[in-house]
């Protein structure tokens, strides 16, 4: 009798496990084809502000208002929904911000992720994210000497210490590493990657707007 309770508390235990790892996905249509995006548990009030967001319909018809190549693609501006051509964007917010959850380095800007935007340290220097917007992380390998001097500004800047492994990483792979530690990533591109490369390729003006409407048509949970 005893050894059946004790498999059975064990298949909870397991059971239980098994649901707290689950990960939400979004499926995100864009007017340049399908982003799936997975959130990031390790930090719970992105995510499930991101969730209900996207429940509610807040990123549906929503531009891509800020595209630079080789670094990052940016929307949730709810004033980009009915934006004129030369409207200026990256003002709207839903009215509030969240805390920061800078997980570094275990979570890092590796090509692909998805991180909030904020405002700069001088204005926020508690590096509380914006409550909609977000950017994806496209980015670039970069060399070993570079390498090593974003991450004495990583560490000067934000106190984190850049591990060597990861250091190696980015040598290797595409990321944006100056933004480690400075900016909440709460989830990562599953698929799509394409996509994301379409976009960021776009031409932009001054201002990094595209000059073709990149639009989020719709965002739904998977």
């Amino acid at each position: 009798m005893k050894r059946i309770t004790f498999l059975l508390s064990l298949l909870l235990c397991l059971t239980l496990s098994a649901k707290k790892e689950k990960q939400t996905r979004v499926e995100m249509l864009t007017s340049k084809g399908v982003i799936v995006l997975k959130l990031y548990n390790e930090t719970p009030i992105h995510r499930d502000n991101f969730i209900k967001l996207v429940k509610e319909g807040y990123f549906n018809d929503l531009l891509f208002h800020r595209v630079i190549e080789d670094f990052m693609i940016q929307g949730g501006d709810p004033d980009s929904r009915n934006a004129t051509p030369t409207q200026l964007l990256g003002e709207g917010d839903p009215g509030y911000t969240l805390p920061a959850e800078i997980q570094f380095p275990a979570i890092y800007h590796k090509r692909g992720v998805l991180a909030a935007a904020r405002e700069g340290d001088q204005t926020n220097p508690e590096r509380r994210s914006s409550g909609s917007q977000f950017y994806i992380v496209w980015g670039k390998t970069v060399s070993h000497e570079d390498i090593d001097k974003i991450a004495v500004h990583v560490e000067r800047t934000t106190g984190y210490t850049m591990p060597e492994e990861l250091k190696s990483y980015y040598t290797h792979h595409a990321g944006t590493p100056h933004l480690d530690g400075a900016y909440t990533v709460f989830g990562e591109v599953v698929k799509g990657l394409e996509v994301v490369n379409a976009i960021q390729q776009v031409a932009t003006d001054r201002n990094d707007r595209p000059l073709e409407d990149i639009r989020i048509l719709s965002a739904k949970i998977k």
